[in-house]
């Protein structure tokens, strides 16, 4: 059986520091890499995916504190950092702490105390994962809400569906549910068991797609792709039209041979996933106009399951108005507030052109910033942007402007790209050019601020 051996970035301007280091690690039994400036470890942090990263505070290119910087940025879920520096001081301490580092060493190292951290954070980052994991199945448990006969009779299809292995390819406008779904699907399989892998699609880079989806081999090492860390589950591939070319043809050949050979491999890899997909777009016509190949299309197309819009089941709003504003109590620790009947009556015969996931921002958005339990009528006209009489309804100082800056602005940007990603259908590309911001940075973006595509 393999252990898995967590691998450490160091990263110093001193030689016989990071040779110290490096070979104590190593020592331990720890896998090392190291780098000598701040651009050699984005490199290396991008290619190698540490585990933790020792990081030196005073470097010649960029110091660490601002690498620290731009890393808490790009990711949610950072690795633990350790910071160390031969000038400590309190003040950089405790920035470095504020920003997100697990801890602080200053120089000459206690090799005895770096040891005992990395073990903690290491430690700590594991129980993070396993809690985060946790979360996940809270969520990956809830069923589509609504009592409709439209909720009821795509539920019924699901169940009869989970007995067979038939690939689904789920069909509907943004914002619909179809990950949600998805997911009710798997978790009435035999794959209930096994992870579920949900991927935005449009979200993988063309130059990095075959790494993404099938893994790679480099120098003794595998890194597993998005099939095999399926494996015994279900991979979804959210809106499946924005795939790139190559990686069409490559994706209909494991699906064809049930085998796929990982980038830099020789050995076919097996797994055993079920794929179910989902579109936006109207598939076929993507078939025909050459953007879609029509041999994977069919073989992810053996059921089509159409997603009906909120507009055609309005009936189901006030249940789901209540399921979110539950759902944030609860996972966001909110305060609870409720829709006014006359609310409730206006949002049934609301358009909802963003669906169900519209109808779940505009919930967060009126509960963050929101005074008082009840909802009424005009809060939501307001915030839907509505004209009342001859004036629109001024909204009460949002209460995010009492936290400090970053926090805040995080709120409004967070708002801000839900709002434009309901307005131009969650197609990312129309976002980028609605909000001026380069796809790369914005996919960063949205994952920092956890915003599903």
């Amino acid at each position: 059986m393999n252990v898995y051996t967590p691998h450490i970035l160091v990263v110093d301007d001193e030689p016989d520091i990071r040779r110290l280091v490096c070979e104590i690690l190593e020592d331990e039994g720890y896998q090392v890499s190291m780098a000598e400036n701040a651009s050699e470890a984005r490199e290396l942090k991008q290619s190698n995916k540490p585990d933790l990263i020792l990081l030196d505070i005073w470097m010649p290119d960029a110091d660490g504190i601002t690498l620290l910087k731009e890393w808490v940025t790009e990711e949610a879920m950072l690795c633990p950092v350790i910071m160390m520096s031969g000038h400590g001081s309190v003040e950089a301490a405790v920035e470095a702490t504020r920003l997100g580092a697990y801890d602080f060493l200053e120089k000459p190292l206690s090799l005895a105390k770096l040891l005992l951290i990395v073990e903690r954070a290491l430690e700590a980052s594991h129980l993070q994962i396993e809690n985060a994991g946790l979360k996940q199945q809270l969520v990956v448990d809830i069923e589509p809400v609504g009592k409709s006969a439209t909720v009821a009779r795509t539920k019924d299809q699901l169940k009869r569906l989970a007995q067979h292995d038939a690939r689904v390819l789920f069909v509907g406008e943004a914002g619909v549910g179809k990950e949600m779904y998805a997911r009710y699907l798997h978790n009435n399989s035999a794959h209930r068991d096994g992870p579920f892998v949900d991927v935005a699609v449009g979200s993988i880079s063309p130059e990095n797609s075959a790494v993404e989806f099938f893994g790679k081999e480099d120098a003794g090492k595998v890194y597993p792709g998005l099939l095999e860390r399926a494996h015994k589950g279900t991979l979804f591939l959210g809106e499946i039209g924005d795939m790139d070319k190559e990686t069409q043809l490559r994706l209909l050949s494991a699906l064809e041979s049930s085998s796929f050979l990982r980038v830099g491999g020789s050995s076919a890899v097996r797994v055993d996933v079920r794929i179910v997909a989902s579109t936006r777009i109207a598939l076929d016509e993507a078939v025909k106009a050459g953007r879609f190949r029509q041999d994977l299309y069919y073989l992810l197309n053996e059921v089509t399951l159409d997603i009906q819009p909120l507009r055609e089941h309005s009936e189901d709003v006030p249940g789901l108005l209540s399921f979110y504003v539950d759902y944030f109590v609860t996972q966001d620790k909110l305060a609870f507030r409720k829709f006014s009947m006359a609310a409730q009556n206006f949002l049934r015969n609301y358009s909802w052109r963003g669906n169900v996931r519209e109808l779940k921002n505009l919930v967060q958005r009126l509960m963050i910033l929101g005074v008082g339990e009840d909802i009424e009528l005009d809060e939501v006209k307001s915030a839907l942007g509505s004209v009342i009489g001859d004036a629109v309804t001024s909204a009460s100082v949002p209460e995010f402007f009492n936290l400090p800056l970053k926090e805040a602005r995080d709120h409004f940007e967070k708002a801000y790209l839900e709002y434009h990603f309901e307005r131009t259908g969650g197609s990312v590309a129309k976002l980028s050019d609605a909000v001026g911001m380069e796809r790369t940075h914005l996919y960063r973006k949205l994952h920092s601020l956890n915003i599903k595509l």
